[in-house]
């Protein structure tokens, strides 16, 4: 309003009212220009993430189209396996019966032009000259008479054809599945005791609840998740995520030292609502160390046995057997915490070649190092992403007798096999695979796959064939709970860390269980969660026990022999271990982020 002209309700200067609107609109043009910045790289994110959606889209077509044109080939072959065989039994049977056929017509020929010619012989009259033609009639006829002809079938009529094909119509109905879920990190969220604070040395328990964009429980399981405890100095503890199959998910993890610590819990790379998590890790007293653990234990205090205390062996020291002296030592350590050659962030698996490599598997560097027997840095390979030829999250890595080397991608679910010089050759499994953690070649060449996710072993030949797969989640003989790394021994048996359930197990090629040993606990010959295993040329079994920072050594039958020793410079939570070609003892410190090697006098 213009002043003076409405003096009965507040009034100010057009000029002055322009210049306050003016002002106004800058700064709300101000607000909406500052967050271009944010929409463009929320756009440029989410474009990025249509990219990755779109490339496993047509990544996953061509699995399906290649596993279905292998298994059209094969019921083609299957198909002109049994015309064959039914031309071939056909003409068994029909060669017979057409044998038999011609031997009666012949006989029936015969005896029809015998009787033929004798009723002449006898319409005419009787006389000496046709005598001896009568007797040779005679005789012709007495052997017609007595001869032996095939008058029973020789062969019978029954050609049917038995084809199970319910069993086969409800696999091909179930053949396959696309696995996804809605998860979004912004609306999953996480509780338990474990979010604020744990006890140095104990287990700690995260639980992980997935939501959709809505804030919806998501009722699915095999969302990609990531988590990490960050020490004060800066390196990584790593725990363990078991999927519970309905959108819930729990990450375990154990500190070695008190402090103030970092919890990152990451959801498709992407932070869950309040990570990271502001982590106090405390020691407690040791009588309530002792109560925890004997509780663990299912004891009293008062019903204290042998083992019940760690052991100075178990933390290190090896216990010898005179009959199996071991004395093995550190020789040297290689790697820091870093993303440089020769440095680690949270390495996984190990691999040692015949030609004298060693193949360290850098899970969060999102490559493969290569190493000589001394320790001298070679080579690195490794893009990440999730294209064929890109690796996610590095888990376990093994040397094929061609030279090949075959990695397990935890985070992309396929196996990815690289020549020698590190140059990406094919990729096995996409489709079958939920988590593959460790990997192993077989005395045949095929590649033994460990789906720490799926619970189950796969056994494929280097062309992605599968040639058979076992085992189930479970607690029996031929189940797993979280299963890890495998070896294989002279007899091609299949040797697997079972992580949840602390055990060892041996299998047949074909599945079969052959040996279980181990149990939870820190004494001798037990596991709390065993990781790397190996296999000497004696057949005996050295075991990485992750949750007890040590190395333990077993023989072929699972008895315990014996500790390898860590105790000048100590493990904490050893993942993959391999045998050098030099007969060294090789293992991944994860939790040092470095690995070690030590000898081993067998």
């Amino acid at each position: 309003c213009v002043a003076g002209g409405h003096g009965e309700h507040p009034n100010v200067p057009l000029s002055q009212a322009l210049a306050q609107h003016r002002s106004a609109l800058q700064e709300r043009l101000g607000t909406v220009q500052n967050r271009l910045p944010q929409i463009s790289d929320a756009l440029t994110f989410v474009k990025e993430i249509l990219q990755q959606l779109t490339n496993q889209r047509a990544s996953i077509e061509e699995d399906i189209q290649s596993s279905f044109e292998d298994l059209h080939k094969q019921l083609d072959v299957r198909k002109s396996v049994l015309l064959m065989e039914l031309e071939v039994t056909y003409g068994l049977k029909q060669k017979v019966l057409q044998a038999q056929v011609e031997s009666l017509l012949r006989g029936q020929g015969e005896m029809t032009a015998s009787c033929s010619q004798t009723e002449e012989a006898l319409g005419e009259e009787a006389c000496a000259a046709n005598l001896q033609a009568e007797r040779d009639l005679g005789e012709r006829l007495g052997e017609l008479a007595s001869y032996g002809l095939p008058c029973q079938p020789e062969e019978n009529d029954q050609l049917d054809l038995l084809m199970e094909t319910d069993g086969l119509r409800k696999s091909i109905h179930n053949l396959g599945t696309i696995v996804t879920t809605s998860a979004v990190a912004s609306q999953s969220e996480a509780m338990g005791a474990g979010l604020e604070q744990c006890v140095v040395g104990h287990p700690a328990s995260v639980t992980i609840v997935t939501r959709d964009k809505a804030g919806g429980a998501c009722k699915s399981g095999n969302a990609i998740l990531s988590a990490e405890v960050f020490t004060p100095d800066g390196s990584i503890v790593d725990g363990e995520i078991v999927d519970h199959k309905n959108g819930t998910y729990e990450f375990v993890y154990i500190v070695p030292k008190e402090g103030d610590f970092s919890l990152a819990l990451r959801l498709y790379d992407q932070h869950i609502k309040g990570s990271p998590f502001k982590l106090t890790v405390t020691r407690e007293p040791a009588d309530i160390c002792y109560l925890i653990r004997a509780k663990r234990r299912g004891k009293s205090p008062g019903q204290k046995k042998k083992g019940s205390k760690r052991t100075s062996s178990a933390l290190g020291t090896p216990r010898r057997k005179t009959q199996n002296p071991i004395e093995d030592d550190l020789i040297f350590r290689i790697g820091t915490k870093g993303r440089n050659k020769g440095e680690f962030t949270n390495l996984q698996g190990v691999a040692a070649s015949s030609t004298g490599r060693i193949l360290i598997a850098d899970s969060n560097n999102q490559c493969v190092q290569i190493f000589s027997n001394e320790g001298e840095f070679k080579s690195r390979f490794g893009v990440r992403g999730r294209s064929p030829g890109q690796l996610q999250r590095p888990t376990g890595v093994a040397v094929h007798p061609s030279g090949d080397i075959i990695i397990a991608d935890y985070d992309n679910k396929w196996v990815s096999i690289f020549s020698c010089e590190g140059k990406f050759k094919a990729k096995l499994g996409s489709g079958r695979l939920m988590g593959p953690k460790g990997v192993s070649v077989d005395q045949n060449g095929h590649v033994i796959v460990v789906d720490n996710k799926a619970c189950t072993v796969f056994i494929f030949q280097p062309t992605g064939k599968l040639i058979t797969k076992f085992g189930s989640r479970g607690n029996g003989d031929k189940q797993f709970a979280g299963p890890h790394f495998a070896a294989v021994n002279n007899n091609n048996e299949i040797i697997v860390t079972d992580f949840h359930n602390h055990s060892v197990k041996v299998f047949t090629p074909e599945g079969e269980l052959v040996l279980k040993f181990g149990s939870n606990g820190e004494g001798n010959g037990q596991f709390n969660a065993p990781t790397g295993v190996a296999v000497d040329v004696n057949g005996n079994i050295i075991v990485a026990d992750w949750g007890n920072s040590r190395i333990q050594v077993f023989d072929g039958s699972g008895s315990f022999l014996s500790y390898i020793n860590t105790s000048a410079d100590p493990l904490y939570g050893p993942q993959g271990l391999a045998l050098t070609s030099d007969g060294h003892v090789v293992v991944a410190d994860s939790g040092n982020h470095c690995f070690k090697v030590y000898r081993y006098l067998q």
